[in-house]
């Protein structure tokens, strides 16, 4: 296994646990896996924030728009990792209800999420996450 498989088969599973426990208003794996130590950034689907004084009560408030997640699947795009930084970039692809009122239902993301190691452990110091449309991925006609 070469290095960037090994930072995938690590921070899949952390990135998996912590977004469905969001889904559920857990924002306990979040902030076990977020680095608490500057620099950080979030430019959230719906929220923007610099700095961990920013950044924690921007997840605590993001925790309690969530209910009723049903699924989530990471599809890794690309990755990669040099010394103590690592990136992954990818799609995610939810079921959960955003709204209180609302009924679960099916959300992709466009995700780069960048890891810096900290004391043996990749803490995210970035996350970059929008809607993903599929029709996007296709080539306009007469671009080669």
């Amino acid at each position: 296994m070469d290095n960037v498989e090994a930072f995938v088969a690590e921070v899949l599973p952390l990135l998996r646990e912590e977004v469905l426990a969001l889904h559920s208003g857990d924002v306990g794996p979040r902030m076990a896996l977020w680095s608490h130590d500057e620099p950080v950034t979030l430019f959230g689907a719906i929220l923007t924030q610099n700095g961990w004084d920013r950044i924690e009560p921007a997840f605590k408030w993001l925790a309690t728009t969530f209910h009723g997640s049903e699924s989530y699947d990471y599809e890794v795009l690309a990755a990669g990792v040099s010394g103590d930084l690592g990136y992954i970039a990818g799609i995610e692809h939810s079921v959960a209800a955003t709204r209180p009122e609302a009924d679960p239902g099916p959300y992709q993301l466009r995700v780069t999420t960048v890891f810096r190691r900290e004391d043996g452990a990749w803490k995210v110091v970035h996350r970059h996450g929008d809607a993903f449309d599929p029709a996007s991925t296709s080539v306009p006609p007469g671009v080669a």
